[in-house]
């Protein structure tokens, strides 16, 4: 088999591939689908209506374990279960704090997948080191400006520590996904920090209410976790390609 054609069965691989990644995904689609129509501002918390909103990132966890298998459950695939968990807590305000322990967990077990050698094929220019600490300087920026609200919310000898160190470790998340030099992984965790941020602006009442807060929210949420998701995917996907590359 020549180059041509090596190349050209690639490149079949890749688009079956991408293919069969798409039909696996349809059920977070219309699970995703499911909790946006159901949802309503005066929806009442239930068990119910925190299952609902829970079970897209339960199924792209499935996903992910799937194509990656066991090892990605101390990774993405469990970053997705303590997301889920955090998303079942929210539904509940007084579980406020349970639901952002969850999420740091997600954080940090998505920061160790991105540190790992699956990850580290591109090398670090001067430029990506800069942009690294973008999200740190974002970050406390913004924990200055919240501060104020914090101490002024219920529980806030908890909140302002726990805010912190939650800003903290989503900035630590946004520093290595931007490491990786994965297109999806990078633009998941910033999407994630946007989602966190119009989230933390309406929670704390930074802001006045906004018609629609929650759906922005929500969106940039799940479409953080579908990127986060198919990038961890396609991320084995390259170490593969890669180590043909290195046998050829």
């Amino acid at each position: 088999m020549d180059i041509l054609e090596t190349d050209a069965y690639d490149r079949r691989q890749r688009r079956n591939t991408s293919c069969a990644l798409f039909f696996s995904l349809l059920p977070f689609f219309l699970s995703t689908g499911l909790y946006f129509y159901l949802w309503t501002p005066d929806i009442p918390s239930s068990i119910t209506n925190a299952g609902v909103k829970s079970a897209p990132a339960l199924l792209l966890a499935a996903v992910v374990l799937s194509w990656n298998g066991g090892p990605s459950v101390l990774g993405v695939v469990g970053g997705l279960v303590f997301s889920a968990v955090g998303d079942f807590c929210l539904v509940w305000p007084e579980l406020f704090l349970h639901g952002m322990g969850a999420f740091a967990v997600a954080h940090l077990l998505y920061s160790f997948t991105f540190l790992s050698s699956r990850y580290a094929i591109y090398s670090c220019s001067a430029w990506t080191r800069f942009l690294c600490l973008i999200p740190f300087l974002l970050g406390g920026a913004f924990y200055i400006y919240l501060y104020p609200f914090l101490q002024k919310a219920p529980n806030s000898d908890l909140l302002v520590p726990g805010v912190g160190v939650y800003i903290l470790l989503i900035g630590l998340m946004g520093t290595l996904a931007i490491r990786t030099g994965h297109t999806p992984t990078l633009l998941g965790s910033l999407i994630f920090m946007v989602s966190d941020l119009s989230l933390a602006l309406q929670v704390f009442k930074v802001t006045a209410p906004v018609e629609h807060g929650h759906l922005v929210v929500m969106v940039t949420y799940y479409l953080a976790q579908l990127l986060i998701a198919v990038g961890d995917v396609r991320a084995k996907e390259s170490k593969d390609d890669f180590a043909k590359w290195k046998r050829s």
